[in-house]
């Protein structure tokens, strides 16, 4: 492990730790990950892409969200126009439409294809119809439209992962009624 996977390693376990405790992910719950692999070594978004630090996040992603039942799933950039690598268990069980397509380096990016290699029985979905639960962007990649509406910003602690920043959100309820409604605090 070089140098800069094992900062993109450490980074990641501490910033998806704070994320899983702030947005209380619950078992079976799904996480969305969008990343820049250039963006984690420094270089401008698409321009580098970098496979052993793609590797280093989401085997840290995967490891960490599986110790807490939580399902991961990895959208591709945009030469796939977003689609996500998710296992066959999340397709099936949030009824996703499973399409014929292998993320590459450059269609897909190195963190799909790191996710597809990693993988138990990696399948791949154009969208998650807006079920995610909560999820990261790292490096300016944008998975808000995967969270399942309304998504709440999650102000963190640790906002970087190697030289990317990171953006997190999480699911809260739409709130309903007027002026006389009372709210659950814990689901604010």
């Amino acid at each position: 492990m070089t140098d800069i996977t094992e900062k993109i390693t450490s980074d990641v376990k501490n910033v998806i730790t704070e994320i899983i405790e702030k947005a209380k992910m619950k078992e079976n719950s799904v996480f969305v990950l969008g990343g820049s692999s250039s963006e984690t070594v420094g270089e401008k978004l698409g321009t580098a892409s970098n496979r052993e630090s793609a590797e280093a996040v989401i085997s840290t992603v995967l490891n960490e969200l599986k110790a807490q039942g939580v399902y991961l799933a990895v959208q591709c950039c945009e030469h796939l126009n977003r689609a996500l690598v998710v296992e066959r268990a999340v397709a099936e069980r949030l009824d996703l439409e499973v399409v014929n397509v292998i993320p590459q380096p450059h269609a897909g990016g190195a963190f799909a294809v790191a996710a597809y290699k990693l993988f138990t029985d990696p399948v791949m979905v154009e969208s998650l119809n807006a079920k995610a639960d909560a999820g990261m962007d790292i490096g300016g990649v944008m998975i808000g439209m995967h969270i399942h509406p309304v998504v709440v910003p999650l102000r963190l602690e640790n906002r970087k992962v190697g030289e990317a920043f990171v953006l997190a959100a999480r699911r809260r309820p739409k709130y309903v009624g007027g002026e006389r409604a009372v709210y659950d605090v814990a689901l604010m």
